[in-house]
């Protein structure tokens, strides 16, 4: 019996060390995926209108920067929209044409992928997304992306 205790002490060792691994591994973090919900509005257009409209959606940039989601829009007629580099209250440049794939939608093409400097930008908080009209030309409705 004194041997079968010898045996099982290495046996019952790694089990236990096998079990700690685990749940070590468990708490580590994934891969990193950062989820933006955007709200759009014309209070943050810059500058500002009195449009009505509004929008809402959600930008995922994951740790290889890739990019998906989509935004829907209410009250108005979308000619395009864009994500675009600009903090908070500045406009900037397009980085990312959305495709419109509904009557009051817009996607993150397939196989987008931002830059590295484009997602220390995003990480800033120096993302907007807007949604152009022909009353507005510049830009009717605005989101500022957080990560």
């Amino acid at each position: 019996m004194t041997t079968q205790l010898k045996n099982l002490r290495p046996s019952l060792f790694a089990s236990v060390a096998l079990a700690l691994l685990l749940a070590a591994c468990s708490t580590m973090p994934a891969d990193t995926t950062h989820t933006s919900e955007v709200t759009l509005d014309s209070a943050h257009e810059v500058p500002p209108n009195d449009s009505s409209a509004s929008g809402a959606g959600t930008i995922v940039v994951k740790a290889d920067k890739s990019v998906s989601g989509s935004v829907t829009t209410r009250g108005i007629q979308g000619k395009v929209a864009h994500i675009h580099e600009g903090a908070l209250g500045k406009n900037g440049p397009v980085m990312v044409g959305l495709t419109k794939t509904g009557d009051n939608m817009w996607s993150v093409p397939d196989g987008t992928k931002f830059t590295d400097a484009q997602y220390a930008s995003y990480m800033a908080g120096n993302l907007y997304i807007n949604v152009h009209s022909a009353t507005n030309p510049g830009g009717e409705i605005r989101g500022q992306l957080q990560p």
